[in-house]
């Protein structure tokens, strides 16, 4: 995919639109939106979510402060799409490996290249729509053709967005992912998940063993855990609280890398894992999707004051 694709067509003018704009960070083309109520900032790489700030308080989101917006680069923070797999293939079905052509974990969302299909304001709301055709320019990658709509909504009750993913092939087609969302804390240690007691959960960093949740989840250290479970959630910290509302979603992926892993990750500073924290609205494991030609799913999420 050339280089060129990547800016704003013509006949989307920012003329045309009272509170977005195009602006150039780094080496990408993004969307910010400056609205009254709130502001917001999308990227067309990976059609990435960076920031979401209501008036008068600080961001919703977490962004590393060492994130850096380069072609072909994954964005540290915010809200990652991972798609049409989610974490290592190798840990997928059956049904989706045999669709995977490579080794590299989360899909090829995260850093392809989205086009903007509309930009929707009114008083009280912003809405951005992009799309993703991935067709025969990613068979290196992966074998399928599929088309990925991600419509992003901001208003005062907060950000929602609603992936939904349409089989344009002949064959069924299974698929996993993720919206991968980072979520800031000002003490990792007193931050607590609420709404997954009594989740069974596979624990990754004990062999992918089953376990069974005990009240809130809290954190200690590393934390990679995929919970059987979409329900809704509360996320607390010291200073917020934020409520994590899911479509379509039977599966939650709670992560924070703790100090050994923070100090191997790119793109991460070695302390940043106390300020941060991943609640991930996911079709994971076994919550895996299988359409059949033609057929479409929606996953999605609210984020709204807890």
């Amino acid at each position: 995919m050339s280089e060129s694709s990547n800016k704003p067509p013509l006949s989307l003018s920012p003329g045309q639109w009272s509170f977005t704009r195009w602006k150039t960070i780094g080496k990408l083309e993004a969307l910010e939106v400056h609205h009254p109520l709130f502001q917001a900032t999308v990227f067309l790489q990976g059609a990435h979510l960076t920031r979401f700030i209501p008036r008068n308080e600080p961001d919703w989101l977490w962004l590393s402060p060492k994130a850096r917006f380069e072609p072909g680069q994954s964005i540290r923070g915010g809200i990652p799409i991972c798609w049409p797999w989610f974490g290592d293939p190798a840990r997928n079905a059956p049904e989706i490996r045999k669709r995977v052509k490579t080794y590299s974990a989360h899909g090829f969302a995260r850093t392809a290249l989205w086009k903007l299909e509309d930009v929707s304001e009114s008083a009280h709301e912003v809405e951005i729509c992009l799309s993703l055709d991935a067709n025969e320019d990613f068979s290196d990658e992966w074998r399928g053709h599929a088309l990925a709509l991600l419509t992003f909504s901001f208003s005062v009750r907060g950000c929602q967005l609603a992936l939904t993913t349409t089989n344009l092939g002949s064959e069924p087609m299974a698929y996993s992912q993720a919206l991968h969302t980072y979520l800031p804390t000002v003490d990792i240690l007193r931050s607590r998940v609420l709404g997954l007691g009594y989740s069974h959960y596979i624990d990754t960093l004990k062999g992918w063993e089953y376990c069974t949740q005990d009240g809130p989840v809290y954190f200690e250290g590393e934390t990679d855990r995929i919970y059987e479970s979409g329900e809704p959630l509360t996320v607390t910290t010291p200073n917020t609280s934020r409520k994590l509302t899911a479509v379509g979603s039977d599966s939650t992926v709670v992560w924070n890398p703790g100090p050994h892993k923070a100090a191997k990750l790119s793109d991460f500073p070695d302390s940043a894992w106390q300020t941060m924290l991943c609640v991930e609205t996911a079709n994971a494991a076994s919550d895996y999707h299988v359409l059949n030609a033609g057929q479409s799913h929606t996953l999605g999420v609210l984020i709204g004051r807890g």
